[in-house]
């Protein structure tokens, strides 16, 4: 019998902290009573088990709890369920992390590309990657378009669009694309840039897989999913059914999921088939620590069995004077992603996109010189 060991952070007293892991195990793998319960293999095989329990501090508890492997049915949604389903519900629990096992991330896949594929895509040896973003949404696809040729002049990485940008009548996903990429094709003819553009590909799965058939068609070789809005199991599938494709994950409605983010963002994103996972970098305009973005970028690149490491993408409020910082902070197995600031440049912001990728270009160099 094979388990993963999960562990949930617990707000409890200390008289009652064993009685509520109890029912954390038994919540997470049967939700019912145990004496109701008379097959023996149930009990013995199914039934959660509690395997540690660690006192923080006062009032807070680090809950160690083994869940059987197979009530996953190795499936991306099953899944999170065993993981956080019905506790999750619970507001005095928060997920932390879990020990997959390795026949799970075999069974998985993880990331079509990884680190190495994406450097081989836009040809970056060495060096951290860059992107930015297409917006606001509300702009025709015309202009979208001449945005992103602008950006592609100026030598970036990859232009995705805004995760905001889906199939609006304002900027049909079908027009959009095909003018976004007309747009960065012949800014890589004109500059000799190696721009890859990504589009955001939303709705349902057959409709995500119509929109990334449309991409592939256009020559596009990367899309951006929001695995929290589409649901695990369809991004799974849709990594699996394009497997030529790169796939970069946005982080909305991560923060409402009470998962740790080093585990949701850097691990099971990864584990999924993220290529690329995005989130929020501290000193930006959102609240996670240095500390937690560290441990997101350790948790999509560290080696973990057969899976292919994940490039972490710290993003939010980004400027062009921070690059140093940043890229010191996390190394060069980095996509650093700055949009507004880009794009407040206006008539220069080919220039400022030139001068974006130049410095993230020298930072490597210099240290290997210095």
């Amino acid at each position: 019998m094979s388990r993963m060991t999960v562990v949930y952070r617990v707000r409890s007293n200390a008289a009652s902290i064993e009685a509520r892991a109890q029912a954390i195990a038994v919540e997470q793998s049967v939700e019912m009573p145990l004496a109701a319960i008379s097959d023996e293999r149930v009990l013995r095989e199914i039934v959660g088990e509690v395997q540690g329990i660690r006192e923080l501090e006062a009032g807070l508890f680090d809950v160690r709890i083994g869940l059987a492997v197979e009530t996953t049915g190795f499936e991306a949604g099953q899944l999170l369920c065993m993981l956080f389903g019905n506790t999750s519900l619970q507001e005095d629990v928060t997920l932390r992390c879990a020990e997959i096992p390795d026949a799970m991330c075999v069974h998985f896949g993880g990331p079509n590309f990884g680190v190495e594929g994406l450097r081989a895509a836009c040809g970056a040896d060495g060096r951290a990657l860059t992107c930015t973003a297409l917006k606001p949404q509300g702009l025709p696809p015309k202009e979208l378009a001449a945005l992103a040729w602008r950006l592609a002049a100026g030598g970036i990485d990859f232009i995705k669009d805004d995760h905001g940008l889906a199939d609006q009548a304002y900027s049909p996903f079908a027009d959009r694309v095909r003018a976004c990429a007309e747009a960065v094709r012949r800014a890589r003819a004109e500059t000799g840039s190696r721009t890859i553009y990504v589009p955001s590909v939303t709705g349902s799965t057959d409709a995500a897989a119509s929109q990334i058939t449309l991409t592939i068609e256009e020559g596009v070789g990367a899309v951006m999913v929001e695995p929290m809005i589409i649901g695990v199991s369809n991004f799974h599938r849709l990594v699996r059914q394009f497997p030529g494709m790169a796939f970069i994950a946005h982080p909305a409605l991560a923060g409402a999921s009470r998962i740790a983010p080093p585990l949701l963002l850097g691990r099971l994103f990864r584990l999924f088939g993220a290529d690329v996972t995005i989130y929020p970098n501290y000193g930006g305009r959102f609240s996670y620590s240095p500390q937690t973005c560290k441990a997101v970028a350790d948790a999509a690149r560290r080696p973990w069995a057969s899976l292919k490491p994940c490039m972490p993408c710290p993003a939010g409020g980004m400027t062009l004077d921070r690059v140093p910082e940043i890229l010191d902070f996390y190394g060069p197995d980095t996509m650093l992603l700055i949009g507004g600031s880009l794009l407040s440049a206006r008539d220069r912001m080919t220039q400022e996109t030139a001068a974006f990728a130049a410095r993230v270009a020298s930072h490597f160099e210099e240290r290997s010189h210095g």
